[in-house]
């Protein structure tokens, strides 16, 4: 008997044609593989960064410098788009950031608390 289908969620976040950053969510499938858990299809990364951000982190409108995956591992991330909306990310939660272009975005820390987070470079 075959076990279900699991995912991880992932919000994506982008410059759309109107050169504003946007979120948007999406799914990575993953496969059963027995006893060592469910697993998705490789992926290939450039880099891993390790991250310590300071409990007054407050960033001003920037761009993600390259494609990037962000995986909070402490703490929490707040981030703002151009039409005023926010989003926080806590532990366990992954952003893809491909806003390289337009107006970017704001990140702030979350509750005054510093965060720890994994920032895995792609293309």
């Amino acid at each position: 008997m075959a076990s279900a289908k699991r995912s991880m969620r992932v919000t994506r976040l982008y410059t759309g044609a109107d050169q504003q950053s946007h979120f948007e969510d999406f799914d990575i499938d993953m496969d059963d593989h027995g006893l060592i858990g469910h697993l998705s299809a490789r992926h290939a990364v450039k880099s891993l960064i390790f991250r310590h951000t300071d409990s007054n982190y407050d960033y001003s409108w920037h761009n993600a410098p390259e494609r990037q995956y962000i995986v909070i591992l402490e703490g929490g991330l707040d981030v703002e788009i151009g039409d005023g909306t926010r989003r926080v990310f806590g532990a366990g939660d992954i952003l893809l950031a491909e806003d390289l272009t337009g107006q970017g975005h704001i990140s702030r820390a979350v509750n005054g608390e510093p965060r720890r987070s994994l920032f895995i470079t792609i293309d």
